[in-house]
């Protein structure tokens, strides 16, 4: 019944239907203030706002993480406006050469469009392992890292394109090459459903950030940082030494923990946003493992509504993953001709998303079953 913290965002647009929160997730109202407080802060403090954004604000959000991810150290988490920043700034830790990279097909555009294009430019060898067949993927994936010595492991631990859940990330990262840097896109898992990393985050770094589940938009991502890593990426910001700008300046000089992952000067308002968003699911006793199994609720909701009418589209035939997989909190529809049905959804002012042939439909915690009903009706009516 979290519906009602959603009120500004919902009353906004009232004849709208919003089923992305696998894409632009509503903000709940508790954030409002959070983002007035950062301006406030601007205008009262001006140039000192810094202290307490790195005195405050930043150690708030790093708990946050941390408490999340089951981390060892809340500052091994670094920030940063977007998790392409990260693409780059962990690529530029790697010798420059063709590098070898082993990952996947289904991978976000922030990393697939990055890497091949760095294939394009003779820097990057790339091999990517197809999702399906979908039961032995972990199993293949965790075979392709053990047959070669690649510089980087690349991999979602849900994927945007399907929902698919990735469950032996331990199998993975023991897979890998000693000598690899191993990567986690954690982005459409982080608070939606319960992630534990005390077993790999030694061995892995794991990006994701507040634009989906977190419900805090832009400019929120993070990057976890294994334990004692002193890389000294070649892709910096003067961030990343923020505690020694007094120092005299010789060899570039980096700080100690995640810091060293940190970029340039950057918007704060997310990290208000998104701190206020944890606080609020701590202060109504909203745990993530509520926050999936609701979701999951409402996909079988959903299913079984269109079964019995009939809505031959969104047949669960053509769910990717099929039905009985692992999967996280939207839906996944297969069909060749999702852009036409795309828009014809559109047009009875329901708000999902298409990426390629599949049509998305993200359920959370400002859904209830009422809402999904009249989510049936309106699709029954776009596409029956």
């Amino acid at each position: 019944m979290l519906a009602g913290h959603f009120s500004r965002y919902l009353a906004a647009n009232p004849g709208r239907l919003h089923f992305a929160a696998h894409s632009h997730h509503p903000w709940p109202d508790a954030t409002q203030a959070a983002h007035a407080r950062y301006w406030q802060d601007a205008a009262t403090l001006a140039d000192r706002k810094w202290e307490r954004i790195f005195g405050e604000i930043v150690p708030a959000a790093q708990q946050h993480v941390a408490r999340k991810l089951s981390l060892s150290d809340p500052r091994q988490v670094a920030f940063a406006p977007n998790t392409h920043e990260f693409v780059v700034r962990l690529y530029s830790c790697l010798e420059p050469r063709p590098l070898r990279v082993l990952t996947t097909a289904h991978e976000f555009h922030s990393f697939r469009r990055q890497t091949r294009r760095m294939v394009e430019a003779g820097q990057v060898e790339l091999r990517e392992v197809p999702l399906d067949p979908w039961e032995t993927f972990d199993a293949r994936f965790a075979a392709a890292a053990r047959e070669e010595a690649w510089d980087l492991v690349w991999i979602s631990h849900v994927f945007f394109d399907s929902g698919f859940v990735v469950r032996d990330l331990e199998g993975i990262c023991s897979a890998a090459p000693a000598s690899a840097m191993v990567a986690i896109d954690g982005y459409h898992a982080f608070c939606a459903l319960p992630v534990d990393l005390s077993r790999v985050h030694k061995r892995a770094f794991y990006l994701a950030g507040g634009y989906k589940y977190a419900m805090s938009g832009e400019g929120a991502c993070f990057l976890a940082v294994p334990p004692g890593n002193r890389m000294r990426p070649v892709d910096t910001g003067w961030y990343a030494s923020f505690d020694r700008l007094a120092d005299a300046q010789g060899e570039v000089p980096y700080a100690e923990g995640g810091q060293r992952f940190w970029g340039a000067t950057f918007d704060p308002s997310g990290l208000y946003r998104f701190n206020a968003a944890m606080d609020w699911l701590d202060e109504t006793r909203t745990t993530i493992d509520d926050v999936h199994r609701h979701a999951t609720r409402l996909q079988k909701h959903f299913l079984d509504a269109c079964a019995r009418r009939g809505i031959e589209p969104l047949a669960a035939r053509h769910l990717v993953p099929p039905p009985g997989a692992p999967r996280g909190n939207f839906l996944a529809f297969a069909r060749p001709d999702a852009q036409a049905l795309h828009e014809r959804i559109a047009a009875q002012q329901v708000t999902i998303d298409r990426r390629g042939d599949r049509l998305r439909f993200g359920f959370g915690i400002y859904h209830d079953e009422p809402q999904v009903d009249r989510l049936v009706e309106a699709v029954a009516r776009a596409l029956t």
